[in-house]
């Protein structure tokens, strides 16, 4: 057995950037906020108490980073709507009890529709190769989930497979939280699975525009530590650029591969995610050439047939929109861990594990270490 520490989690190294961090913090000599755009990144903030390290005049917030948390209630609905025609609905676990419009996909299993959970979308082709039966992928996720999604539509699926595509590609909403009025984001810190399929260059146009630093980090405490030291001395220079802080994984170019196919079957369309806005070019939806794979296509789906419907009592007062826009955090909401718990989700963001409120209810989310002392 290697005996050799991980750096990644060196406690050491994690001091030395901790304290550096907030040497640059303190030169800056004002308060500051950043946004990372990752579920990844917040479990790891969370899971090892990363927020105990940071200066108290850092702000560091989680942004829509969640696919799941993000995926609309009309996205849902649809999903409820083709399994109550038949079909097996093939998804991730965590989309299960994500709340549509008056019903989740759990509620539509606990009526007899058939839902599958699978780990890729490999699964769900080869669970339509298994049957007669129409198996439809409810594919979720940003743009590295969607490679996985393009690679199986391009590797001729049977004729019982289709896909409802809820895919979102993460560098469009980067652009609406930087333009939401009041914003005091001043810089973001990227996602580097995302950025491994993309490239750094993705971020060059965003920083070029609205002039605030864009830094990629990976998942390891050590590495959102460095990338957050990297990030606050590009703020205190006042030199917005790039920084890939992720070279093990990430290039300027990307996957060139990945992206080939990636555009090859989807192309970038408007759309809403959930509690947030209207995204130009946020969402991917497959594009006309692959119209038999496609499952609003194929089935008819009138969402019009749920508004006779009233919504659950508490879903009004979830904030989960705002949490992911960053304007608030769990805490604000007077649901979070009373009403609002991951058995009885109110919201999408106590769903998923990459949700803000459920990493919360599991971690903790600001630990006051002074008031514990």
């Amino acid at each position: 057995m290697n005996d050799i520490p991980l750096q990644f989690r060196d406690p050491n190294l994690a001091r030395s950037l901790a304290a550096t961090l907030a040497r640059l913090v303190g030169d800056l000599g004002r308060p500051a906020a950043v946004m990372h755009v990752c579920g990844s990144h917040e479990q790891a903030i969370a899971k090892f108490g990363l927020r105990s390290l940071f200066p108290k005049a850092l702000d560091v917030i989680m942004g829509p980073g969640c696919p799941v948390c993000v995926t609309d209630v009309p996205e849902v609905d649809e999903g409820v709507l083709i399994a109550a025609q038949g079909a097996r609905i093939a998804t991730f676990g965590d989309m299960l009890k994500v709340p549509g419009t008056v019903r989740s996909l759990a509620d539509a299993q606990a009526l007899g529709a058939k839902i599958d959970i699978i780990y890729s979308p490999k699964q769900a082709v080869d669970l339509a190769r298994k049957t007669t039966e129409e198996v439809v992928l409810f594919a979720t996720g940003f743009e590295t989930t969607a490679v996985a999604t393009a690679a199986v539509i391009l590797d001729n699926p049977p004729p019982n497979f289709s896909v409802l595509s809820a895919h979102k590609y993460i560098p469009p909403v980067m652009e609406i939280v930087a333009e939401m009025p009041g914003s005091r984001i001043e810089g973001f810190l990227a996602a580097g699975h995302a950025a491994t399929i993309t490239g750094s260059a993705v971020f060059e146009e965003f920083v070029e525009r609205h002039g605030v630093p864009v830094v990629i980090a990976g998942f390891e405490p050590n590495d959102i530590l460095a990338g957050l030291v990297e990030l606050v001395e590009l703020i205190r220079a006042g030199t917005p650029r790039v920084v890939n802080m992720f070279p093990r994984c990430v290039t300027r170019e990307g996957n060139l591969a990945a992206q080939q196919q990636l555009w090859r079957v989807f192309r970038s369309t408007g759309g809403r995610w959930r509690g947030i806005a209207h995204v130009p070019n946020g969402n991917l939806r497959l594009r006309d050439e692959f119209a038999h794979v496609d499952a609003r296509r194929r089935f008819p789906i009138d969402l019009s047939s749920l508004w006779d419907y009233a919504p659950p009592a508490l879903a009004g007062q979830c904030i989960c929109g705002d949490i992911m826009a960053g304007i608030r955090n769990p805490r604000d909401c007077r649901l979070f861990n009373r009403e609002c718990v991951p058995e009885n989700p109110v919201g999408a963001c106590m769903v998923s594990n990459e949700g803000t409120c459920k990493i919360w209810h599991l971690y903790g989310g600001v630990p006051d270490l002074e008031a514990s002392a």
